[in-house]
């Protein structure tokens, strides 16, 4: 299955300047109002807070005592917990969504975490930074140096992303452990949905980000 058949861009609106993320804007436009959801790796919780307007049963689990101690003084739901290694201590379909928003990069095992997220939930929704994007390759090919960017400012040796991918890599993750698309954007550098009538490979370079509603496939 390529790249292009398998990234059905929906219309969303782009997003408005204001205190919420573009990538956050478009994961709480694809959660139904009412259903209970999971957030791995919800840092500050501004995502939480967000859902939490649209009428959303959030919880949280963020590996640093720092964020939790935010979440948990906005009055938030959220535990100390490693999505690498505590994910295996939830039941099948607890969620109705568990949401892993720019945390896959930081996992040690993405493959398996995906698998867990698919597992507790009937859906997934999971974003990522593109290292794809067109100003990594740039950086890498005209500077010599490892990327560093507004949303990826760390140096190499003081990151805790080990795990980079591009959507063309992410897409075909995918497609090896039969998980179901059914809804992926890419955002450019400015949080706006790159076209769908532009070939897959457009998508790779130009998108900054990638934003996946998941479900499980069948019959694999």
């Amino acid at each position: 299955m390529s790249v292009q058949q398998v990234l059905p861009l929906n219309r969303v609106a782009t997003a408005p300047s204001g205190q919420f993320r573009a990538d956050h804007l478009l994961v709480a436009e694809m959660v139904k109002p009412g259903s209970k959801v999971l957030d791995v790796g919800c840092g500050d919780g501004d995502l939480l807070q967000l859902l939490e307007t649209r009428g959303i049963d959030g919880r949280g689990i963020e590996l640093s005592r720092e964020g939790v101690n935010r979440c948990v003084a906005k009055g938030l739901a959220v535990v100390q917990g490693d999505a690498d290694t505590d994910l295996v201590n939830y039941p099948d379909d607890a969620f109705d969504y568990v949401i892993l928003s720019q945390t896959l990069q930081a996992t040690r095992q993405p493959k398996v975490v995906l698998e867990n997220l698919l597992r507790i939930g009937r859906r997934a929704i999971v974003s990522f930074p593109n290292f794809g994007f067109w100003k990594m390759r740039l950086q890498l090919l005209i500077g010599g140096h490892m990327p560093r960017t507004e949303n990826l400012p760390a140096t190499w040796y003081d990151t805790a992303n080990i795990h980079f991918c591009t959507i063309k890599d992410f897409v075909q993750l995918c497609d090896e452990i039969n998980v179901k698309m059914e809804r992926s954007i890419a955002l450019d550098l400015h949080g706006r949905p790159v076209p769908l009538n532009l070939p897959w490979w457009v998508w790779n370079m130009f998108g900054e980000q990638g934003v996946f509603l998941l479900s499980r496939g069948g019959g694999k």
